[in-house]
Parts: C-alpha cells; structure tokens; sequence
C-alpha cells in the first residue's frame, strides 16, 4: 500500500492548532513533516496539559510523525540552514500574522520569486487582507464574531461556544484542502501559489443553512438548542432514561418514524410536510414525548433503527471512543513513545482511503529539535542527489 503524499517535504513553521491540524492531515496520507520550532521553547501546546510525565498529551496526538528542528531565524547560521531546506521543501506553512514573514525576508512574494513551485500556506485569524488582517484571534474569537456563538446554546440564554475548537480545526481542514489543491497545480506544471486562509472565514463557511435563513428571511437565526432549523423532527427526545436523538429528515422517515411510535398524525395538516412540522415543532416534540418518556432509550432506538429511521444515543467523549463503529473504522489509535510502546491515544484518520494503510498505532510525537541530525543527513544526501 502507498500514502499518496508520499515524498511531498511540508516545513511547518505553525504553532498551537490550526497550522498544525492541517500538517497532521497531510502528515496521515504520507507527507514528510519537519516542525520548525523555537530553540528551548518550540511549539506553545508543548506546556498544555494533560500531562504523561513532562510530555503534554495535546501536542503529542496533534504532532505525530512529524519531525523536529529548532531554528532561530533571526541567526545567521539557522538562516542558512533554512534555506537549505526550503530548497527542497514542496510547502511551506506558517500561522504568523500578516508582516511577520515579510519581516524575516521569507515572505510570499518573496520565496516564490526565489522557489516557484514552492506552496505557500498561511492560516491566521482573519488573512492577509481586510481591514483587520493585522488583529490577533484565537478560537473564541472567531466562533464568537463569525456567527457560530448566535446559534449555539439554549434559546434566550447567554451564548456558549462550541465545545471542539472549530475556528481552529475548520480553518486547519480547509488549508489542508487547499494546500492538496495546489500540490495538484504543480504537478500538472504550474507554479506554487499562496494558499491563505482565515480562522473567520472558516465560520462563516461552516453556517450553510444560517446564512441561507438570514439571506432569504431577512432575520438571523437564534439558537435552537438541539434542534434542527430547518428540518422537525430534527433533534433530541426524552425517554424513561433520559434524552437521545431522532434525525427523520424527510416525509417518507416521518412516516416510518409514525408508524414505529403508533402515532396516528402522518397524515395530519399540521405535520405532513416538512414546512408544516417546522411550524408545529414544539407541538409535534410533544406528542413523540408522550410515547418515548414510557420506555428506555435503547429499546427506542433499536425500534427505530430496525424501522430505518436515523436515531442514537447522546454519548459522551469516553463512550464514543469504546463506539464499537468507531473501533471497527480504527478511529481510535495509540500513539507511540519513543521506545515504541503505546503511551497516548488519538482520534484516528477519518479517510479512508482502498490503497493506503490505515495503522493502528501511530510514530512518536517529536522532542524539541530532536530530529536535527536526522534531518541534516536528509537534507546532505537529497543536495548531493541534485548536484
């Protein structure tokens, strides 16, 4: 089996999550990654717990196989020893803010005069244009101002945001998008092209069918807790044991969903089209309510899914990664120390791919500057392989 990055070299000059979710997706379908980091402090999610001994659990499931050198870039002797390796780098990814590559005379224009078939990938709280380009963000931030936080939550409570770090993974997904996009130009003989992505943007992306209701209503959405804006019934329900979901999103599931609960409305005007159901929504929880609140949740759930209606449990992060689902997709890996022994475990690889690998464990994370001498004996045999 083949990784279908395999041989692509990805210099991650990223810190903290986003730039590094992204190198961790390529990392997983067969990129080289050499984690350029500062000397004695490197990546600040080194410091973040939980802790296995002095090793932060957060940085080893986000930086596994890659590699490790430090390099202080306003050093003269690190300078060149950079250089070197974006000779032979294919992408080059950062997550400072705007100005701060130009500053160190490794900006866009720059390094695509000088490599240009060399990526260029920067992610940042909100890119390099607009009037507030220069601010900085982290996650809340952009959750809050791109909209998430307005929909997130219990009606007419105060806002929370969402509980993974979506301005930071959907920002890390997309630049892994399109970092895949622009490898693909080059190797149908185009030049490199900075790929920029903002941690704002990315919100908005994510609000498919907020933006639909407000471009078309004219209102914008308010938090709805569990329940689907636009689809009923599209949300949670209560059963003898406590609360689990119930997604019949069509008029044929309502019918099934009907016939499972003995409830005799399918053919009711307050509910046998969707618009209908969105209208009647707390009418219609009501009286599915009346009939799941007599019975455990499993024996709701198996009744509906031998009916082929979409429904399961409400589980927590610990029960969704024992899922025996989740185990049969290897979901859930070990990641290795540096003895090989199994020491941390993360979520596994979402693609699934027929002629790639998809191990069960996964390479140690890296120890600050811990692959120098590894990666100078790379770099001197692909510089003498050129010459």
């Amino acid at each position: 089996m083949s990784q279908p990055l395999k041989g692509t070299v990805i210099l991650d000059l990223t810190h903290v999550l986003a730039g590094p979710y992204a190198s961790m997706i390529l990392a997983d379908l067969g990129a080289k990654v050499i984690k350029v980091e500062r000397p004695e402090i490197g990546d600040d999610t080194r410091a973040f717990p939980p802790f296995k001994g002095d090793d932060s659990a957060y940085f080893a499931t986000i930086n596994h196989g890659k590699e490790s050198i430090a390099l202080d870039l306003k050093q003269q002797e690190d300078r060149e020893l950079f250089e070197r390796l974006l000779a032979q780098a294919d992408v080059l990814l950062e997550n400072y803010r705007p100005g701060v590559m130009d500053r160190l005379g490794y900006g866009w224009a720059t390094l695509h005069a000088k490599h240009p078939k060399l990526i260029y990938g920067a992610v940042s709280g909100f890119g390099h244009s607009g009037p507030d380009a220069m601010k900085p963000a982290y996650d809340m931030v952009v959750q809050a101002r791109g909209g998430v936080m307005s929909i997130t939550g219990e009606r007419d409570r105060e806002p929370v945001r969402v509980g993974a770090s979506i301005g930071d993974i959907a920002a890390g997904m997309f630049l892994a998008h399109g970092i895949l996009a622009a490898l693909l130009q080059v190797q149908k003989g185009g030049d490199g092209q900075m790929v920029d992505v903002a941690m704002l943007d990315s919100q908005l992306a994510l609000l498919e069918h907020a933006v639909a209701i407000t471009s078309t209503t004219g209102e914008a959405p308010r938090p709805n807790g569990a329940r689907h804006p636009s689809i009923t019934p599209f949300e949670t329900f209560h059963a003898e044991d406590g609360l689990f979901v119930i997604a019949a999103g069509n008029d044929v599931l309502f019918q099934r969903l009907c016939k499972a609960l003995a409830l005799p409305i399918a053919d009711d005007v307050r509910f046998s089209t969707n618009q209908s159901r969105c209208e009647n929504a707390r009418l219609l929880k009501r009286l599915i309510e009346a009939v799941t609140i007599d019975r455990p949740a499993a024996h709701w759930i198996a009744e509906l899914e031998a009916a082929g209606i979409p429904t399961g449990p409400i589980q927590n992060v610990a029960q969704a990664m024992e899922d025996p689902q989740m185990l049969a997709r290897n979901m859930v890996v070990s990641v290795l120390d540096k003895a090989g022994t199994p020491a941390y475990v993360a979520a596994g690889n979402p693609i699934k791919m027929s002629a790639m690998e998809d191990p069960k464990t996964r390479a140690p994370a890296p120890s600050l500057d811990g692959d120098r001498d590894g990666i100078v004996a790379w770099l001197e045999t692909k510089e003498a392989g050129s010459t």
